[in-house]
């Protein structure tokens, strides 16, 4: 057997046969679970997901002479890192060893890929009495901390259940952060116990575009949906099950017309006629942003208080992006509060806007994240608190911008990890948005600028593939577009640099092989290496592809 046959995925930092003559261990009726301090959790949920698959008890069991022994081990963190695990598989015994929660629940989602891709299902398919386990050692680690996948549910709602089937889905490729896009122009989606309305009326619009902005098609039917604080309190505990972080964003000052729809006071009340907004049913830069005034600056510090109710994150994502400054340009009350605060033009006031968060935020333990617009309008002595981060999506210039200014950054260049890019050239991809982003691009993407030296690369927490669902109507187009590109990316920020710095696609295209069962398994809807089947095309479905190679920005 080699490790092509078992299509780890993504590939561990080191692997090895234990010597000839092992072969394989045995996973039976007979085999018991030793977990050790700090283990329960993994073991609890091998039981729901391995017993499942395999239909075995894989009772509680100590010193059994089968069995499958849990440990943490906090020396392995000295020699492997945080988040670090040692899987080994010699005949004699089954041990998964991490050198924190974390690291040894990443051991199991490895053991669960060396079981083969029955174990992925949720029931035995096939009377087995045992189940054969390749005799191996394996040490790994993460490269980066935050390995993470914004799932944009305002455009397109996304329920509950599929926000969980999502983790389990992450948590598969040892992705560990949830971005979760709760709020644009076109939909308002977590509950605010103070301002109902905002779930009421900004929950829910009217239409929907069909395909990008020029199309002329429509779905006529409305569209929308919420989660409740406890939807929400289950998604993050699940999530926290999983060892996965959940941060939340809160769009603002743009991006925020189903707000603005719900509440017109939060608009600029002396320019447009506020009331007359409903949510938005397009897609693009919508003109209507919040108005600068202290009433808005204390409904969302309102909203934000609930939200850091919820999600214990210590990030929480504002937004800060894709801002028009048309309105305040012609606004009265606008102009006073430039006057007033001493700020040059209008860069300078959406830079007032985020500098206020942030400082709310850091005051409560908090960490501000924001799109690399955040780091517009600033000036020497009215910057952003040194906690907060960027999510450099423009290219790279924003994130170097930042790590050379001291903020640390998540590296989510849209040219490289926006996964509702097209997958390939062909007229047959289904609503072709942006450039051609291959499986193979998406896993030669390095979120490490070559310019910067290695302490401003310190700063890299990570990186973030994102899924924005304009032209994602559901979850089949959502698997779609993220599967199995999001394999390649969890690879590209799981697994080391060759020193080569140049990563194996062939080896991995050769794994994948083994994956695509896996994913069957699941029952992910992913795009076939030959091409879309017929039902995930979307004939007729205006996209907006752009041609030619993504720029280096």
């Amino acid at each position: 057997m080699s490790d092509i046959e078992t299509g780890l995925v993504p590939a561990p930092r080191r692997f090895c046969w234990i010597p000839p003559g092992k072969g394989l261990d045995v996973l039976d009726e007979e085999t018991a679970i030793n977990a050790g301090p700090g283990t329960e959790d993994t073991a609890r949920w091998l039981r729901a997901t391995v017993g499942a698959a395999t239909g075995l008890p894989l009772p509680d069991g100590d010193g059994h002479a089968n069995h499958l022994v849990l440990r943490v081990d906090p020396r392995l963190a000295g020699e492997l890192g945080p988040e670090g695990y040692r899987v080994v598989v010699d005949g004699h015994g089954m041990f998964l060893d991490g050198a924190d929660a974390a690291g040894l629940f990443w051991a199991a989602q490895t053991f669960r890929q060396l079981l083969g891709p029955a174990a992925f299902r949720r029931a035995p398919v096939a009377a087995r009495d045992e189940w054969h386990v390749p005799c191996v050692t394996i040490e790994d680690a993460p490269r980066f901390g935050w390995r993470g996948v914004l799932l944009d549910v305002a455009r397109h709602f996304l329920p509950k259940d599929g926000v969980l089937r999502y983790l389990d889905l992450l948590a598969a490729h040892k992705l560990n952060v949830l971005h979760l896009h709760l709020t644009d122009d076109q939909g308002w989606r977590v509950e605010i116990e103070r301002y109902p309305r905002l779930t009421e009326a900004g929950a829910w619009r009217a239409r929907t575009k069909a395909g990008h902005r020029a199309s002329p098609l429509w779905d006529e039917r409305p569209h929308g949906g919420y989660y409740t604080k406890d939807d929400l309190r289950e998604i993050v505990a699940y999530a926290a099950e999983r060892h996965i972080t959940v941060v939340p964003e809160i769009d603002l000052p743009g991006h925020s017309q189903a707000a603005i729809a719900a509440y017109p006071e939060l608009g600029n009340t002396d320019v447009i006629d506020t009331a007359s907004l409903t949510v938005w049913d397009t897609w693009g830069i919508n003109p209507n942003v919040l108005a600068p005034t202290d009433n808005t600056l204390a409904f969302y510090e309102n909203v934000l208080t609930e939200v850091l109710d919820v999600f214990p994150s210590p990030f929480v994502h504002i937004g800060g992006d894709e801002c028009p400054k048309d309105q305040w340009k012609a606004s009265p009350t606008a102009r006073a509060r430039m006057a007033a605060e001493g700020l040059a033009d209008e860069d300078e006031l959406q830079s007032w806007f985020i500098r206020h968060f942030d400082r709310w935020l850091a005051a409560r333990g908090r960490r501000l994240i924001g799109w690399d617009e955040i780091l517009e309008g600033s000036r020497p002595g009215r910057g952003l608190t040194p906690g907060a981060a960027v999510s450099s999506w423009r290219g790279y210039a924003g994130g170097i911008a930042a790590a050379r200014a001291g903020h640390d950054v998540v590296m989510c260049p849209q040219q490289h990890v926006y996964l509702d890019h097209r997958q390939a050239p062909g007229e047959d991809e289904p609503v072709p948005i942006g450039y051609v982003r291959t499986l193979e691009d998406v896993y030669r993407f390095e979120p490490v600028p070559a310019e910067l030296t290695a302490a401003e690369a310190a700063h890299v927490l990570g990186a973030q593939a994102n899924l924005w669902t304009e032209v994602m109507e559901d979850q089949q187009r959502l698997d779609y577009q993220a599967f199995p590109r999001l394999a390649a990316f969890a690879e590209a920020v799981w697994s080391p640099l060759p020193a080569s710095a140049e990563r194996d696609f062939a080896h991995f295209e050769q794994r994948m092989t083994r994956h695509y069962a896996r994913l069957d398994a699941l029952g992910v809807g992913y795009r076939p290496p030959s091409g879309p089947r017929p039902w995930q095309r979307r004939p007729g479905l205006l996209g907006r592809p752009i041609e030619g190679p993504p720029p280096i920005v």
